[in-house]
């Protein structure tokens, strides 16, 4: 629980240095992101992430994370490979603004996944994901935490075993590794379930 306060306070003292993108060049680059994401953000195949309203912030520290090498990934490395800081920014301004498209919820997998996301597990010292993310899965742009809500339910497995795994080390001061580590595989499983089905 501290790393996740020390977390949030380091975010939010980061904010004033953030470059401020240009949503309207961003559209224009957009294309090349569209095939795998979706021109709008909303990506039609589970494997591939909605980056519509992930958050200026997050979108921008992403795309630098898979530039330097900081987040792993041969494809998105490729795509970055030659865009400056501005072209970043401008992207992450433009699909921040765009709306993410919701998904449905297992019904079997709500309850546990319900639980997780708004209590956690205090047995296992696993925090609730709105205290970052927020009650709706909306995030808080502002710090850096993406919004969730409606995200494909098997990115979000991914992703949390990647950090459960240690396969995934981009996240400020370890707090996601820290915390999938301690939750069981049904409860990522839930959890990804129920936040596909989030919306405000």
């Amino acid at each position: 629980m501290k790393k996740l306060a020390i977390s949030v306070l380091l975010s939010l003292g980061l904010v004033a240095g953030a470059q401020a993108g240009d949503a309207a060049a961003g559209k224009k680059m957009a294309a090349a992101c569209g095939a795998c994401h979706g021109q709008d953000g909303n990506s039609a195949a589970a494997s591939f992430p909605k980056i519509a309203g992930l958050g200026e912030k997050y979108i921008l520290k992403q795309l630098k994370d898979f530039k330097s090498g900081a987040r792993n990934n041969a494809i998105m490395a490729g795509q970055v490979a030659a865009l400056n800081e501005t072209q970043m920014a401008d992207l992450a301004a433009y699909y921040a603004s765009q709306t993410r498209s919701v998904g449905y919820a297992a019904k079997d997998k709500v309850e546990l996944g319900e639980k997780v996301y708004r209590a956690g597990n205090k047995a296992t010292g696993v925090p609730a994901c709105m205290a970052c993310h927020s009650i709706d899965g909306s995030g808080m742009a502002a710090a850096g935490f993406p919004g969730l809500g409606g995200q494909h339910a098997d990115y979000i497995k991914a992703q949390l075993v990647k950090f459960q795994e240690g396969k995934r080390a981009n996240d400020a001061n370890e707090v996601m590794r820290d915390i999938a580590a301690k939750m069981s595989n049904k409860e990522i499983d839930a959890v990804s379930a129920y936040i596909q089905g989030l919306h405000k």
